[in-house]
């Protein structure tokens, strides 16, 4: 068992990585469960694999499950799903006092803690993330948002859980895919800032996919500590050094706008990609040499990731892929900081960026 505290004065709380957490669920939550209820979101599929899981930590509790399933992937962040959400939270009685807990991965995490920030005006909200990349990113940090037609996450709050609960064992059961996408977001840790995590992951990856415990347990606990570090430092971007958490994701969001925020490419796949435009990026700028960004695709390309536009399966204008980086929310002044690299474990956030050149850059790219 391993506890990561994200350290925000009054808003601090603690990450707890534990194999098996999930059927010590009880133990863990019920000194959030007001009026001896708890409120949980998820989706049909986590529902299905691990709702029966849940209600048995619990059963004998003598704390109530209110559950209420939503339907599976990145098109519940909508305005249509959160007035659902919430109808049904104020239908059942919700009062701010009361918890709604979020099991799910990033897109039920991001809905749940955005409507347990506007629900009579706040209530607390904890997370159990049930993917790679929700266990590694998503969960911690206190981001939450729904998409719009304009762009993703773009209506939203910063909302801090009160607790998170992950358990790596329940990625037993995760998509071979899903978890390829998470691995993108655990591979940006070694790429922003600690290049011998990425040395890591390039030599313990095969571990990884085959499930081993142990390459899990280190790659969420190096990768939740690392988040930790830096959300502490910076809650709400106004530093700068937060952003570096958006390595891969200026040019990621921009293929996932173009393919609709769809299942054709999924977000950690998105980032994947990014990250590599972003390190050849680099190399156009003369900031990082050529063997650093071949060696970050290369990696991304043997555990069949996205590198490139064409493996992303994005045929687009770069001008197309930049008009959507346009709605970009870090957009300020009229300009969008890029977050480039110098090398492997050492990015940093370009200001100076020339849009016309990264439409050049695209329409250029294999």
């Amino acid at each position: 068992m391993t506890q990561i505290t994200v350290e925000l004065g009054e808003h601090s709380y603690p990450i707890l990585v534990q194999p098996g957490a999930l059927e010590q669920a009880a133990t863990h939550l019920k000194a959030f469960a007001s009026n001896q209820r708890l409120f949980v979101l998820t989706d049909e599929h986590v529902g299905s694999a691990l709702l029966p899981r849940l209600r048995q930590a619990f059963a004998g509790s003598g704390i109530e499950l209110v559950v209420n399933r939503l339907p599976a992937g990145e098109t519940s962040k909508s305005w249509q799903q959160l007035e659902l959400v919430t109808d049904w939270l104020l239908g059942q009685g919700v009062e701010r006092s009361d918890t709604l807990v979020a099991l799910g991965g990033g897109v039920i995490g991001d809905l749940t803690g955005f409507a347990a920030a506007i629900v009579k005006r706040g209530c607390g909200f904890v997370q159990i993330p049930t993917s790679l990349l929700a266990q590694v990113d998503s969960s911690v940090g206190g981001k939450t948002a729904i998409n719009s037609s304009v762009g993703k996450n773009l209506i939203g709050s910063f909302n801090q859980p009160r607790f998170v609960l992950i358990d790596p064992l329940v990625l037993n059961s995760l998509p071979d895919r899903e978890l390829r996408a998470g691995y993108a977001e655990v591979v940006k840790y070694g790429l922003i800032n600690d290049a011998s995590f990425f040395r890591w992951c390039e030599a313990n990856s095969e571990q990884l996919f085959n499930r081993d415990p142990d390459a899990l347990s280190e790659a969420i606990i190096h990768s939740v500590r690392a988040k930790a570090l830096i959300v502490g430092e910076d809650e709400k971007e106004l530093s700068g050094r937060r952003a570096l958490l958006n390595l891969g994701h200026t040019f990621g969001h921009a293929l996932e706008a173009e393919t609709g925020f769809s299942d054709r490419l999924v977000h950690g796949e998105a980032v994947a990609a990014g990250m590599a435009l972003a390190f050849g990026y680099s190399v156009r700028r003369g900031h990082c040499d050529a063997a650093a960004a071949e060696r970050v695709t290369a990696h991304l390309k043997s555990v069949d990731l996205p590198y490139n536009l064409s493996s992303a399966s994005v045929r687009a204008s770069g001008q197309r892929l930049v008009d959507h980086m346009m709605h970009d929310k870090k957009m300020s002044g009229g300009s969008l900081p890029f977050l480039l690299a110098n090398g492997i474990g050492q990015s940093f956030l370009a200001k100076d960026v020339d849009l016309d050149d990264v439409a050049a850059f695209l329409d250029e790219s294999d």
